[in-house]
């Protein structure tokens, strides 16, 4: 627990404010930081929205954010806002979101991707990339998961549809978009401001803003704001052991938390179902860690054998393709040089095998088609060209595994 009676508080930016405080004058909560723009914000009784997720540090995030809220007389409006991945999703993090919304008196709002969930983004991913590698448009097989460097789950699937809708739902006015960010949880997130202005919220007539108001918090905080609250944690937390909650099975989980997460039975349909992409794509979900690998006793013998064969291919395919000159790589999903007639014959043969073990059924796989290839692309490139047919259709990194 934090140690209040050592807060110094100043009427600064980055003031430490008591939420709430007993009858002696003393701090009888945690406090919540903020900013000179988070200030001028709220005393406009400015837009309040708190993504929450059901996990431990959004929830505290909301009760904490509500008390003082309350203490400051502020009177605008207030939402959270749950974005839903679908499948992927623990069973119990709606209702934990819904438990949070009656306890504090706040509107809950929940958001989706319409394009699909997250399972069907990995899986259209992978589509797209098997595609492209038939037409030459990458010299190397893309992953369909997103990684710790590529977090295309939380972009798309969370910030880009929570903004779509606080756009849509207060136009015109200035807005606050809460995070439970914690500097303890991590060393980027510990150079992360208190404050920032939010591109993707701001508008003509109104500016967006992000605010982490617990960031200086320790998990303990979290854990006893919450029990002070009275309300039950999530059942990753409660019933299953886990440290965190996302996905299910997220890209960023321990060990540990994806045995958490595979021993709750209502999360084996999406288990195989991820297992199932990883053995058809030849990809593991973590780098150098198989889904299936976290329990294994979950799969059938057939899916089993599958994921032996992929992890073989896997290997193959990766030694193959570090045989590829770094020059013959793709920048921005574009060739930068055209391989000599010796280099395309090369191209031409780790494609023909990879294609093998992954079954793509790919075209350009002798060394003329692929070195005319390679040609059209870089002239394409060059002339800034805009014909759909000559464009790669994805600029993902070929490079992050």
């Amino acid at each position: 627990m934090s140690d209040l009676a050592s807060l110094i508080f100043m009427p600064k930016p980055g003031q430490l404010f008591p939420l709430a405080t007993s009858a002696a004058g003393q701090a009888s909560h945690l406090p919540v930081v903020t900013t000179t723009e988070v200030d001028a914000a709220l005393a406009r009784d400015c837009v309040v929205a708190i993504g929450v997720s059901g996990g431990k540090d959004s929830v505290a995030c909301a009760i904490a954010t509500s008390r003082y809220l309350d203490q400051i007389g502020h009177a605008g409006p207030r939402v959270l806002v749950h974005a839903d991945l679908g499948r992927v999703e623990w069973k119990d993090s709606l209702p934990a979101c819904e438990r949070l919304a009656a306890a504090i008196g706040w509107e809950l709002k929940v958001v989706a991707r319409q394009a699909g969930d997250m399972l069907a983004r990995w899986e259209g991913r992978w589509d797209a990339n098997v595609t492209r590698y038939a037409k030459l448009e990458c010299a190397k097989l893309v992953l369909p998961w997103s990684t710790p460097a590529m977090r295309f789950c939380t972009s798309e699937l969370k910030t880009a549809v929570i903004a779509s809708g606080l756009r849509k739902w207060y136009p015109g006015k200035t807005i606050l978009n809460v995070a439970g960010i914690r500097r303890q949880e991590s060393p980027a997130r510990r150079k992360m401001p208190v404050s920032a202005r939010m591109q993707k919220l701001c508008r003509k007539d109104a500016e967006g803003v992000s605010w982490h108001p617990i960031i200086e918090w320790k998990v303990e905080d979290v854990f006893s704001t919450i029990a002070g609250a009275g309300l039950e944690l999530h059942e990753a937390y409660r019933v299953y052991g886990a440290s965190r909650v996302s996905c299910a099975f997220c890209i960023m989980s321990s060990g540990a938390d994806l045995l958490a997460a595979a021993s709750c039975e209502e999360n084996h349909g999406i288990y195989r179902a991820m297992v199932e992409l990883e053995a058809r794509s030849t990809f593991s979900f973590q780098s150098g860690k198989w889904l299936a690998d976290a329990a294994s006793h979950l799969l059938s013998d057939e899916l089993a054998d599958r994921v032996r064969l992929a992890k073989e291919a896997a290997a193959e395919r990766e030694a193959l393709e570090r045989l590829l000159p770094e020059h013959l790589l793709y920048a921005g999903g574009w060739p930068t040089a055209v391989p000599t007639l010796a280099e395309a014959a090369l191209v031409a043969r780790v494609r023909g095998r990879i294609s093998e073990l992954v079954g793509i059924p790919s075209d350009y796989l002798d060394a003329e088609s692929v070195r005319a290839r390679y040609a059209a692309l870089v002239s394409a490139r060059s002339a800034g060209s805009n014909v759909a047919a000559s464009r790669p259709s994805n600029v993902d990194l070929e490079a992050v595994v």
